[in-house]
């Protein structure tokens, strides 16, 4: 059974490889994966990840159909170059069988954070459980300030069509977001709300945001994280005087 395990997770390193790293750098960190995950099998629930019904229009994937080099964070620990997919659907990160090329799911209960291509962090929070989408709590974090951070869910639902066609049905994508601090989650649904939480002036975000161009009903994320940067400077301006 060793002997099983240690050649599957030598051909998922060699696999990796042949997408980001030689063969040679990757046996080169072999130690390091078998020290850290004696058994990298551990972090997979053993079932495989159901395809998505084929007479749906679109997928239920964040971004792309097709696997992005990431990252995992695994007990504080950080692994590069894995393939991964992120179903907002149901909440799930997927990578896939290195013999057998099949999806499988990754253990949410193993995953401390991961990373999507080059710049987007995903992490697992706990404090937001009566929030109906939180699922397995990975959260897009999107801004730290000085004493919030800005945090996103990301979530598609499945909609039937209207129309007799070649498909039966349609995903639908949304993103919520959260400010977040010590573990309490304030959803932010309304500008006033995140203006009133961080306890900026009015004034400056008239000056800082909306001559700027930048309104929360058009582009919420982008709002928030400078409403948020600008929540910093003020603390940090009223730290000096």
């Amino acid at each position: 059974m060793r002997k099983f395990i240690f050649s599957w997770g030598l051909c998922m390193v060699l696999t990796v490889s042949s997408i980001a790293q030689t063969v040679n750098d990757n046996l080169a960190n072999l130690d390091r994966y078998q020290e850290e995950l004696p058994f990298f099998q551990e972090l997979i629930t053993g079932a495989q990840y159901p395809e998505p019904p084929r007479k749906y229009d679109g997928f239920p994937f964040l971004d792309s159909r097709t696997f992005t080099e990431g990252g995992l964070t695994i007990n504080r620990v950080f692994y590069p170059n894995v393939p991964l997919l992120y179903d907002i659907r149901f909440d799930q990160v997927v990578t896939f069988h290195p013999l057998f090329s099949q999806k499988l799911l990754i253990n949410p209960s193993k995953i401390d954070a991961f990373v999507l291509g080059e710049d987007r962090e995903f992490i697992q929070l706990k404090g937001n459980e009566g929030y109906y989408y939180n699922r397995n709590s990975f959260y897009e974090l999107i801004e730290e300030g000085d004493n919030y951070r800005l945090l996103s869910k990301h979530y598609k639902e499945e909609k039937p069509t209207r129309e007799i066609g070649e498909y039966v049905g349609y995903y639908v994508e949304y993103e919520d977001f959260f400010l977040e601090k010590e573990g309490r989650f304030f959803p932010m649904k309304k500008k006033k709300d995140a203006i009133k939480l961080l306890q900026v002036e009015k004034k400056a975000v008239r000056e800082h945001l909306i001559r700027q161009g930048v309104y929360f009903n058009q582009s919420p994320r982008e709002f928030l994280a400078k409403l948020l940067q600008l929540a910093s400077q003020s603390n940090s301006s009223h730290e000096e005087n």
